[in-house]
């Protein structure tokens, strides 16, 4: 007998968090049209890779308040988990594009490095500081309200890796200024691609794995079957365990269960959803209970023979 539990997918969107999100958004993507321009006039490969980190926070915050947005639609016949998925698409297109940003700022750095170019170090030390300081504005926008916001909380991480950016950046030109070492500029930026290629990386990884359906890290799936069996004495055998997620906050589990023929169903099931929760913070299960041999593998055993 199958079962599963009635869940909804909508998640309470939180106004404030909306508020705050946009708020960083416009700000984030504001200024990394400035600084990519003033990349480009200076001459400065750092200001654009910086501009470039500050797209990937961009994206992010982008990424952020849509899920907030999108994810309060109801679930349809044809998306019946609803839209949560969107976000993990979108990631790993993020993720993908800064390993772009980032391969192309080092090729170019590269070549600069053999063959220096003139950057303008003190409208690249204005801009940066400028940069700096959004930087600092957005992380207070995003850390001052609801902390407990695992999207605002991933943004905020973003942010303060594009701070990193905006120091290499005035790093860079403050060089240039007292010493005239045009290759402070490349090499500098290098470091700030290293930073894009590390959360590029990060956010295809994770990304990936969601949408290949793959196991959360969280969850052991040879503990879910020991747990059960330990925690409710009827539970006799837990077999077939799939566990994959709708997003790296969702998991989603289906198993079969083998019970003592005895159990009352309807007790057992409500166990069996509880100590899901519980023990691996899955909320939406389905469990198939069985009484005897499991179905499944007495028709594998005979298309085998």
């Amino acid at each position: 007998m199958i079962h599963d539990r009635p869940h909804s997918y909508l998640t309470t969107g939180s106004a404030e968090a909306e508020r705050r999100i946009f708020q960083a958004l416009l700000l984030t993507g504001g200024f990394m049209l400035t600084e990519f321009v003033g990349g480009v006039l200076s001459g400065s490969l750092a200001l654009i890779a910086d501009a470039g980190h500050m797209f990937g926070d961009f994206i992010a915050l982008m990424l952020a308040w849509a899920a907030l947005r999108i994810g309060e639609k109801t679930p349809d016949l044809r998306r019946s988990f609803g839209y949560h998925r969107f976000q993990v698409l979108a990631a790993f297109v993020n993720g993908i594009a800064l390993l772009g940003i980032a391969t192309w700022i080092t090729l170019t750095a590269l070549a600069r490095l053999i063959e220096p170019e003139e950057v303008l170090a003190r409208p690249m030390l204005v801009i940066a500081t400028l940069g700096l300081i959004v930087n600092v504005v957005v992380l207070r926008i995003l850390t001052g309200g609801e902390h407990a916001n695992l999207n605002i909380r991933g943004a905020a991480l973003h942010v303060i890796g594009d701070l990193l950016g905006s120091v290499a950046a005035i790093g860079a030109s403050v060089i240039i200024i007292f010493t005239g070492w045009m290759q402070a500029d490349p090499m500098l930026s290098i470091l700030a691609a290293a930073l894009i290629v590390r959360a590029g990386h990060a956010i295809v990884k994770q990304s990936g794995h969601i949408l290949l359906e793959g196991t959360p890290e969280e969850v052991d799936p040879a503990q879910v079957g020991k747990q059960l069996m330990s925690r409710i004495p009827e539970v006799l055998d837990v077999h077939h365990v799939h566990i994959w997620s709708l997003t790296d906050e969702r998991p989603v589990l289906t198993l079969h269960a083998r019970v003592a023929e005895s159990v009352e169903h309807d007790r057992i099931m409500n166990e069996i959803h509880d100590e899901l929760q519980s023990l691996f913070g899955v909320s939406h299960a389905t469990v198939q209970l069985e009484y005897g041999p499991c179905p499944d593998n007495i028709k594998a055993h005979q298309h085998r023979n």
